[in-house]
């Protein structure tokens, strides 16, 4: 009996003994301040917080539609930032459309849209439809353009075209019949005109600036189109034809036309990087334009599309062949925003 009591009381003993022992080698693994390193680096002390930031914007995934329609000269670069965004957020579905500024204008003025692509700005008619279907927008200048008038690539007697003979070509007072009329030695051939329609903010433009707003004649050499890639066939299948649209198109299809320098009454010069971004290239260099819903822009996913578009604009429109505006200006669209 007393060896039974012994023996459980030293077994008692030993297993207290044994933890000591081990809790005390366990110690010896302690840094300077007693503290398990183990134990600090799974969860956070009081003297180190956990992290309470929130997740940056690019780590926020959105979803949602956004439907942009208008210009098919600004369609380029909203299709280029379409691409791109669709790589960060490709739960938001992007529709670009390319009904022409007007057409696009009709759309968003009616609510249907949140963004509208345009080749001119607003016009008053075009805004007091907005107003009086309640739907307040913000203008963002996005890139330069430069008109540009072309011929078949094989044309081999235009040098250069004057205003003046441009409004002949394309006018309605006495248009030229032939090339003949535009300018003497030129070929007695029936002129073909190409020219974007009437809901074209290319065509509101060519009209203001070379038409003085007389409009574009109606005879049977004039086909029309708001879609410059039909124009450029139409320019490029036709010899003796001419037509217009912005220089990005010209110069995805210069090896199958050629491009005419305006003489804006200081000598002619051709369309380039250089001459439209310092305004040389006059009077066919403009500014471009998207129109922000500003009711829609509350929708996170159209919020973020027109942030993206303005920060990646300058890049994406060189790419596809239109002149970025200077940094400042940037800066002072985008704080509109």
């Amino acid at each position: 009996m007393l060896l039974k009591k012994f023996s459980r009381k030293g077994l008692l003993l030993l297993t207290v003994m044994t933890v000591v022992f081990v809790t005390a080698c366990g110690n010896g693994n302690s840094d300077k301040n007693g503290a398990s390193p183990s134990a600090s680096s799974a969860s956070p002390s009081a003297s180190q917080p956990a992290s309470s930031e929130a997740p940056s914007s690019e780590a926020v995934k959105l979803s949602g539609q956004i439907e942009i329609d208008g210009s098919s000269t600004v369609f380029p670069i909203t299709e280029a930032v379409a691409e791109e965004f669709g790589k960060e957020q490709g739960n938001v579905k992007v529709a670009v459309g390319v009904s022409g500024t007007g057409g696009g204008f009709k759309r968003f003025c009616a609510g249907e849209t949140a963004f509208s692509n345009a080749s001119r700005p607003i016009k008053g008619e075009e805004a007091e439809l907005c107003k009086t279907n309640g739907v307040e927008f913000t203008e963002l200048k996005v890139a330069f353009d430069g008109l540009s008038v072309v011929v078949h690539k094989d044309n081999d007697f235009i040098d250069h075209l004057t205003v003046e003979e441009l409004a002949k070509i394309f006018g309605t007072e006495n248009p030229a019949k032939t090339w003949s009329e535009v300018r003497a030695g030129w070929p007695a051939e029936k002129i073909l005109v190409f020219s974007p329609g009437a809901d074209s903010g290319t065509f509101d433009y060519f009209n203001e600036e070379i038409l003085a707003k007389k409009g574009l004649r109606t005879d049977d050499a004039v086909s029309l189109s708001e879609d410059d890639n039909t124009l450029v066939q139409g320019v490029a299948g036709s010899k003796y034809g001419i037509g217009y649209f912005g220089f990005a198109y010209y110069e995805e299809n210069a090896g199958k036309l050629k491009v005419v320098p305006i003489d804006g009454g200081s000598g002619p010069v051709e369309p380039s990087n250089e001459t439209i971004k310092d305004g040389s290239y006059s009077p066919l260099s403009r500014p471009l334009f998207i129109y922000v819903n500003n009711k829609q822009y509350e929708r996170p996913e159209v919020k973020e599309f027109a942030k993206f578009f303005m920060d990646n604009v300058p890049e994406l429109s060189a790419e596809v062949g239109y002149i970025p505006m200077p940094q400042e200006t940037y800066d002072a669209e985008k704080a509109k925003l």
